[in-house]
Parts: structure tokens; sequence; C-alpha cells
């Protein structure tokens, strides 16, 4: 289900809680939600769509990535960006790192772990940030 983006940043500053095995229909409504935003949006977090669970979605090129309750278990080559965000007007500045290695559930609740650097790299930190309550 395409869900409206959220743009309270009282809710979206709030931390998320731990998704489970039945949050699989939060994956979808990002999957859907994501492609009726694709012209201007390529990851989302769980909040942006009013769920505040650890649950993101990044697009990969012609794939796009659920991930269940990731966390970043490794980054190094620390940089400054700029970004918009879809739930925000305008653009910031948010410190990022080239390379990170990510720990994830995915759509069938298997563990994974994988190592991602340059963009994806970045679209996955800004919207693990989302899960913190953190704005950019």
């Amino acid at each position: 289900m395409i869900r409206p983006i959220i743009r309270d940043v009282l809710f979206l500053g709030q931390k998320s809680d731990a998704a489970v095995p039945s949050d699989g229909a939060v994956g979808r409504d990002l999957r859907d939600t994501l492609a009726a935003n694709r012209e201007r949006c390529v990851g989302m977090a769980a909040n942006m769509i009013g769920v505040r669970k650890r649950v993101i979605i990044v697009s990969m090129g012609p794939m796009d990535m659920v991930m269940y309750n990731p966390q970043i278990v490794r980054r190094d080559g620390p940089y400054e960006a700029e970004e918009g965000c879809l739930s925000l007007d305008g653009k910031r500045r948010a410190k990022r790192y080239q390379n990170i290695e990510v720990a994830w559930l995915d759509d069938g609740w298997k563990p994974r772990r994988q190592r991602f650097s340059g963009w994806i790299a970045q679209v996955i930190q800004h919207e693990v940030d989302h899960l913190e309550g953190v704005i950019i």
C-alpha cells in the first residue's frame, strides 16, 4: 500500500522499535511507497510512512532491498555530504562514511551481512539515522 510521507519532525525524531516477523507488511508498504516516489527518492525508513519500526528500503539500481533491524557494524572513510530528504525541505550537511558493513534480517527473516560503499552506503546511513531519530 502506498503510504503518505510523514513530515512531522517530532514523530521523526523518535527512535524506532525493533522489527518483528509480523512486520512484513511494513516492508511491502515501503516497497510500494518508494516505487510511487522513485523520481525523487532512493531510500526510506519506516518512520517516514508513520511506522516506528526498524525497517528501511534502499534502491540499489534495478532492485530495492528491504532491511529489517539494520545495524552498521563497521565504518571507515569519513566525509561530509549534503543530503535531501523526502520528509524535509531543502538540503543539509551530514557526516557519512565511504565504506560500511551492515548486518540485517532479510524478507525471509534470515540474517545477512554485507559491505557497501559510495552512494549506496550513504543512502543506508541516512535511513539508519532515521531509525535512531536523527534528522539531518
